[in-house]
């Protein structure tokens, strides 16, 4: 099935927004996975947010900081300064989140913004993005998966890449949050410095054998979501794609 049959149907949702647990699991290279199942969190919507935050010394250089700050402390010359990403006039970056699908009884897609193929959450894939964040908002971008419907999901890929600018996963501190709708958020930060990528796999939902697990992928590549796709064998069919106006 091509990636193009999950186009959105139009349905009005309200989302469940996760739950507000202040202790957070950090998936890294060290510890990449965790069991949803495990943590009792395999059911209800699973909120999946992008966020990420610009250095301003990649715009404006470290001759913004002001002397005394320097003379106070020295060593803050060699911290690049970090603010929240939210003008387009000091980002000059469009990150979006992705998701490709592989449902059991075979069926394949994509949700994202490129397209607008923004899924559905309570028909087949149980994946829905919420929008199309252009500016890096605090907010970000989220998608929410159905998992009340896990038995009918065999494994979602969740990627992030740059639509349009020039490459910018260097400069970019991106970090994917997941809310399950029971206990702690889990966490993977986008860290590596890979300055000509244009799309990362970031993490990995797999069923198996009934359980829902999480797993940290965090794969940069120089292409696309056809490259993306080649690395994990989804064998979907792949054009070009624009976004709409807004």
């Amino acid at each position: 099935m091509a990636f193009w049959d999950g186009l959105w149907r139009g349905r009005s949702t309200v989302f469940d927004s996760g739950s507000a647990a202040s202790n957070a699991i950090e998936l890294t290279k060290r510890s990449p996975a965790v069991s949803l199942t495990k943590q009792g969190a395999d059911s209800g919507n699973l909120r999946v947010n992008l966020s990420w935050r610009m250095r301003t010394s990649d715009f404006m250089g470290k001759s913004s900081r002001s002397g005394g700050s320097l003379l106070r402390n020295p060593l803050t010359l060699f911290k690049p300064e970090v603010v929240q990403a939210h003008t387009q006039g000091v980002v000059n970056v469009d990150l979006d989140i992705g998701c490709l699908y592989e449902m059991v009884d075979g069926e394949k897609g994509v949700v994202q913004p490129l397209g607008g193929f923004f899924g559905d959450l309570n028909t087949p894939p149980y994946v829905k993005l919420s929008g199309d964040d252009r500016f890096g908002s605090p907010s970000g971008e989220t998608i929410y998966i159905n998992l009340d419907h896990r038995e009918s999901i065999k494994r979602l890929l969740v990627f992030v890449y740059i639509y349009d600018q020039t490459p910018a996963f260097d400069r970019t501190h991106a970090k994917v949050t997941l809310y399950p709708s029971n206990g702690p958020r889990i966490e993977i930060s986008l860290e590596e410095r890979a300055a000509q990528s244009r799309s990362c796999a970031v993490l990995l939902i797999e069923n198996v054998k009934g359980e829902l697990t999480v797993r940290r992928e965090v794969k940069f590549v120089y292409g696309f979501q056809a490259e993306l796709d080649r690395l994990y064998g989804w064998g979907l069919q792949w054009g070009r794609g624009y976004k709409t106006a807004k």
